[in-house]
């Protein structure tokens, strides 16, 4: 599934509650730098059109001034402005500028709304994206898989990507941000993917301990998945992650 308009929603999320999305990334088209066997935007090799093109700042500011005053001449403003769409948010090269002007138009037109990221965590190399991310409500950050083999095969990373380095990378945000993560279980291309095991868990949440993240998100497949083979964890599991994260003293939710 793709979006095909910068603003979209606002839908309730099970995560978020009543958000409206805005989409950076091309229209009609996947552009990111993971390729992951869950992603509900399909393979990116299926959706990305010759020449990708992310939308224009000024499109964007444009387009949620509209959506934003509407919703308030409606009464109906969003608990939450989310950055998802169609791919990686944070690989815009204008992604600091146009935060600060979503907390501009936050702060004009609907001042209760929290402003998310969905991220996956492969641009915080970039000093103007976590800058960015410090400056937003909910910086919500992947990290599928403490194992470095598991979240290669999980998230089939386009480019160089290093557990190690994305786990230093997170701690530079001393705990102020939402650790999110996927758990599934099923094969693909012949290899049988499990991040629910204990030995996954454990490394997993030693990697939580460290960090220390204000929360955590665990989660499983919701939507039709590019990968068919994949199996879904069910909530009484989940909570049971999520459980063992509390015992950590750290808040955790399993949605």
């Amino acid at each position: 599934m793709l979006f095909t308009d910068i603003i979209y929603g606002p839908v309730h999320s099970r995560r978020l509650g009543l958000s409206l999305g805005v989409n950076l990334l091309p229209l009609h088209s996947k552009l990111c730098s993971f390729d992951c066997i869950y992603c509900e935007c399909g393979w990116n090799a299926d959706n990305r059109t010759a020449r990708p093109r992310f939308n224009a700042r000024e499109d964007i500011r444009t387009a949620l001034r509209h959506t934003l005053s509407k919703m308030a001449g409606e009464g109906a403003l969003p608990d939450v402005i989310t950055f998802a769409g169609n791919g990686e948010p944070t690989m815009h090269p204008d992604f600091e500028a146009i935060i600060d002007d979503t907390i501009a138009l936050r702060n004009e037109l609907a001042p209760e709304a929290k402003i998310s990221v969905l991220s996956n965590a492969t641009q915080l190399r970039r000093s103007d994206v976590v800058r960015a991310l410090q400056r937003v409500d909910n910086p919500i950050l992947k990290l599928d898989s403490a194992i470095e083999a598991t979240a290669q095969a999980i998230n089939k990373p386009c480019g160089v990507y290093s557990v190690a380095e994305v786990v230093e990378q997170l701690k530079a945000f001393h705990g102020n941000f939402i650790l999110q993560t996927m758990f599934l279980r099923g094969e693909h291309n012949g290899i049988y993917i499990d991040n629910t095991t204990e030995n996954e868990f454990l490394a997993w949440a030693a990697v939580v301990g460290y960090l220390h993240p204000r929360s955590v998100m665990v989660y499983s497949i919701d939507r039709a998945t590019p990968c068919k083979t994949l199996e879904k964890v069910e909530r009484d599991e989940l909570e049971a992650i999520a459980e063992r994260v509390r015992a950590l003293g750290i808040e955790c939710s399993a949605v």
